[in-house]
């Protein structure tokens, strides 16, 4: 009698132990995303609303109105990879890590570029010494943006530091895509806030060319994309991105007493490539 309750015994701890590890070899490493980290590198192109732009220095306080702008695309170039040269094109860095299945937290680069339009009349307001003598004055209170009067970008670059909180949603039913493993398809939506930290090319009358990155302010964003992952770790992710940028603090020029403030909303189309691993 007591051999027969510890066959039974046993067996029923070895049957227990040895389904519980098949369901474990049967379930998808792609079922589930707690604990994972992901990291991705990709490119943007950008539009931006019309801004009203404010400069001041020693001798001078003026603000022109609805300058519009533009950004400045590579296209499809090896400078992306290139390790020497990444901060030419423009870029998008996300490193982050899944607190559960569904949402993720990370930090982002997103390396915009804003190149003021030139040569376009705009309406102005306010005071600024040797008036007419940058081939700027024109009728109707207006200024054109001539090359000696105001050059003004963010080349290198707009650069929106941020943390982004993001949900995740596994759709691979709706294409009809049983094993994850090999493909899935995901949607993700998200919220970011963060600080600009341009590197702003300016010159402003004839001062000396100011090139240099300065913390300018800051921003907030929304987004929504599609994620489709390749063997468990490796996705092609799209996305469409836009935000609010206010930057009460641009640095024009070597003296602390000149600078430039603006705010304005931008967006963004962003792919980016990415991998998805445990530690």
């Amino acid at each position: 009698m007591k051999n027969l309750i510890l066959f039974s015994a046993l067996y029923l701890i070895t049957h227990t132990v040895f389904s519980q590890e098949t369901i474990k070899i049967q379930e998808k490493y792609t079922a589930h995303n707690k604990g994972k980290f992901f990291i991705s590198w990709g490119g943007n192109r950008d539009k931006f609303s019309k801004s009203d732009i404010n400069f001041k220095g020693a001798d001078y306080d003026f603000t022109i109105y609805d300058v519009t702008s533009n950004d400045k695309p590579k296209g499809w170039h090896i400078d992306y990879i290139n390790p020497s040269r990444m901060t030419i094109p423009q870029t998008n860095l996300r490193m982050g890590y899944f607190i559960n299945d569904h949402y993720s937290i990370a930090l982002g680069v997103d390396h915009m570029k804003y190149v003021m339009d030139q040569n376009i009349a705009v309406d102005y307001s306010g005071t600024y010494p040797n008036r007419n003598s940058f081939g700027e004055a024109i009728a109707n209170n207006q200024v054109l943006l001539t090359e000696k009067f105001l050059t003004f970008e963010h080349t290198d670059g707009l650069n929106y530091v941020h943390t982004e909180f993001s949900r995740h949603d596994d759709i691979s039913k709706w294409f009809k895509i049983s094993d994850t493993d090999k493909i899935q398809v995901n949607c993700t939506e998200g919220v970011g806030f963060g600080m600009l930290y341009p590197k702003t090319n300016a010159k402003v009358f004839n001062k000396e060319r100011h090139d240099d990155y300065h913390v300018s302010g800051y921003g907030a964003s929304i987004k929504a994309g599609l994620n489709v992952t390749f063997f468990k770790h490796f996705y092609i992710q799209t996305e469409v991105k836009g935000g609010y940028i206010n930057m009460p603090d641009i640095q024009t020029s070597f003296s602390d007493s000149d600078s430039a403030s603006q705010e304005f909303f931008f967006f963004q189309k962003i792919i980016a490539f990415g991998g998805i691993f445990k530690i």
